[in-house]
């Protein structure tokens, strides 16, 4: 059986070539699977999306009509996927439901830093032999508060950073994590982390009851002087009133690896073209905003283990196992 894979990254295609050598062969395009490129899928059984992918009714009727009964998304976010429209067409669709959240974290606290610090500047100015010091100035970190919103795996993972940074440690979540209470973390309700962190750290899923979780209310209980980090979905932010702020001069950096609209844009080579997105364009220009092209999870071990973890999900699918990676069951194969 041949499966063919949708926006492969070109130091991905390698490792999954190799994951499923042996077994399938596999077809790595690197366009995205959208309205446009859906029909391309006619054929073939399995079909293996990434993060970027667009399957709303549209694009999972044109799959269901072009034969296609399986989808492997590469990615544990699925919030771009229809799942009711999936299960009423009758098409299993797993995802991976665990990667190194280490990756995530680490680079979560790369953007901090890289703001904290101004980085960026500072290497803009070394290119041009500009080795002033003016507007540098960061901050120490220790000592000062971090509010960590969401604390599963990665927001754990970014806690025990903190940790080890020696900073008062802030958590909200649905449930509290054993873990980072162990650490010290205290929690407390959204206005309150918000109000007190020196940095805040967005760690939660994109649901219907996230959207826009840090909206215009939201970012003026923040301090001025605070450093907002989001590498989890660019939807939980949102994005207008976040550049309100910013040109209001408020915010000591913004990390965002993220960004609500970035279907179309990231993982692309817009460079040539005008891009229409006024809010992107508008955002970028802000001197203590960084923006990182969805690449946190972008790791050799996290990118390992999404497409081993991939590999499984395909062949439990033909074996008729299920895991609890499936997020629509298909019908029974067994």
């Amino acid at each position: 059986m041949e499966i063919l894979a949708f926006g492969v990254q070109s130091d991905e295609k390698p490792l999954i070539e190799e994951a499923f050598q042996g077994q399938h062969d596999v077809r790595c395009l690197d366009v995205f699977l959208n309205e446009d490129t859906a029909p391309i899928a006619a054929g073939y059984e399995i079909v293996s999306s990434s993060v970027n992918a667009t399957l709303n009714n549209r694009v999972l009727q044109t799959l269901a009509a072009g034969g296609t009964q399986m989808i492997a998304q590469r990615s544990t976010g699925f919030n771009n996927i229809d799942l009711l429209v999936a299960e009423r067409l009758g098409l299993t669709v797993a995802r991976v439901s665990y990667y190194s959240p280490y990756s995530v974290a680490e680079f979560a606290w790369t953007l901090a830093m890289a703001v904290n610090r101004r980085i960026v500047r500072a290497s803009n100015r070394t290119r041009d032999f500009d080795f002033r010091l003016d507007g540098l100035m960061g901050r120490d970190l220790r000592g000062r508060t971090v509010g960590v919103v969401g604390t599963g795996k990665i927001g754990e993972a970014f806690t025990r950073i903190a940790h080890g940074f020696g900073m008062r440690l802030l958590g909200w979540d649905v449930a509290e994590n054993p873990a980072c209470v162990e650490l010290g973390m205290k929690y407390v309700d959204k206005a309150e982390l918000l109000a007190e962190a020196d940095l805040v750290s967005l760690h939660v899923p994109l649901l219907p009851s996230t959207q826009h979780l840090i909206g215009a209310e939201a970012l003026r209980t923040m301090k001025d002087d605070a450093i907002l980090v989001n590498s989890s979905r660019g939807g939980l932010i949102d994005t207008e009133a976040l550049v309100g702020e910013l040109r209001a001069g408020r915010f000591t950096g913004v990390g965002l690896d993220v960004y609500e609209a970035e279907a179309g844009l990231f993982f692309l080579d817009k460079s040539l073209e005008v891009v229409a997105d006024d809010t992107l364009a508008r955002l970028v220009t802000f001197p203590n905003v960084v923006v990182t092209s969805h690449q946190a999870y972008y790791t050799v071990d996290a990118v390992g283990q999404i497409i081993d973890t991939t590999v499984r999900n395909v062949l439990d699918y033909l074996a008729g196992r299920r895991s609890d990676n499936v997020l629509v069951p298909g019908p029974d194969r067994s």
